[in-house]
């Protein structure tokens, strides 16, 4: 079940952040804080419930944009990854966009050869790499941007 993230998923969401080795858990409670607070521009949090969280996904409007978003975060516990799960948020989240109008998800992961797994991820669900940021994140790690076009008939014809 996919569903709104609330304050008593924190201790969970940062399990799965550890358990991913993301980023510092405890920087979950600050990037959380504006929408647990019910401000919209602290976007989107889901999480993907089995008796408990065990995935996150975050997502934020591209500010001076219209319609669209940033895939900011998608984790799976590693004992719950490799069944639909990341999937399942990554589809949820297409669709609420899409029904609120929305036209462009981006998500943005490393160019290491340790994260050719992610960049799959992204390009068998339909997302096309857009750009690539040269030595971004640190020296030799450039940043890769994937983009979907999002609703019927939003993806422009060549």
């Amino acid at each position: 079940m996919i569903r709104p993230v609330t304050s008593d998923d924190l201790p969970a969401l940062k399990r799965v952040i550890d358990a991913n080795g993301l980023f510092p858990s405890e920087m979950l409670d600050g990037m959380t804080a504006a929408y647990l607070a019910g401000d919209e521009a602290g976007g989107l949090w889901l999480t993907d419930d089995d008796g408990g969280p065990v995935g996150v996904v975050y997502l934020s409007p591209e500010r001076m944009t219209t319609g669209t978003w940033n895939m900011l975060l998608i984790a799976v516990h590693p004992d719950r990854q490799g069944r639909g799960r990341g999937t399942g948020l990554v589809r949820h989240v297409e669709q609420i966009l899409t029904d609120r109008g929305q036209r462009i998800l981006l998500v943005e992961t490393s160019g290491l050869p340790e994260f050719e797994d992610t960049r799959r991820f992204y390009r068998t669900r339909g997302y096309q790499e857009e750009a690539r940021i040269r030595e971004f994140y640190a020296a030799g790690e450039d940043k890769v941007i994937f983009r979907k076009a999002l609703g019927i008939g939003s993806e422009p014809t060549s």
